[in-house]
């Protein structure tokens, strides 16, 4: 009678350890499904840049500075890998386009442009959809983290090498605002 209990706490144990195991699983691929949504939203922030820095340095050549580095961010930003790694880039991406819609203020021929306006709308779009898969992989990486950290689960984790996700954060509380595309 005693191996008999002993042997279904030890069948529950093992139940229990693999329903801890496919659930830290099934969180670490939503976070990886969620880091994919932004990278493809990025992407094609990244593939719209080369096209408006083109059409500003028709009107704005002498801007060269903040057109180069728009550049330079756009390709250290889509070389980064990680979260951690993309995050302040972005970041700065966001900022430096920023300066780059400013100029547009100094150019009323460039405002007027139609070209410009069309990436300028589709800009905003992509910005919108990047909000949405960051909310998306957050709460993903909110999730993973909650079952990394709780107790027992936690047991589980450790033994198996799960870890915490990085969250995809703004830094500067100024850069929490939408930006500002629409002149």
């Amino acid at each position: 009678m005693a191996g008999w209990i002993i042997l279904g706490v030890i069948v529950l144990v093992g139940i229990w350890i693999i329903a801890i195991f496919n659930k830290l699983v099934k969180n670490r691929n939503l976070v990886l499904e969620g880091w994919s949504g932004i990278d493809v939203q990025l992407k094609r922030r990244y593939d719209l840049i080369p096209n408006l820095v083109e059409t500003v340095k028709g009107y704005a050549g002498h801007e060269k500075e903040v057109l180069e580095k728009v550049v330079e961010l756009r390709n250290s930003a889509a070389q980064a890998q990680t979260a951690s790694e993309k995050a302040p880039l972005e970041n700065m991406l966001t900022q430096t386009l920023r300066q780059l819609f400013a100029l547009a203020e100094a150019y009323p021929d460039l405002k007027a442009n139609q070209n410009f306006l069309d990436l300028q709308g589709q800009l905003a779009e992509i910005e919108e959809q990047i909000q949405f898969a960051r909310r998306y992989y957050n709460g993903t990486a909110r999730d993973m983290n909650i079952l990394v950290q709780s107790f027992p689960s936690n047991l589980i984790a450790r033994s198996f090498s799960f870890n915490e996700a990085d969250y995809f954060e703004i830094e500067l509380a100024t850069e929490r605002e939408t930006p500002k595309v629409q002149f």
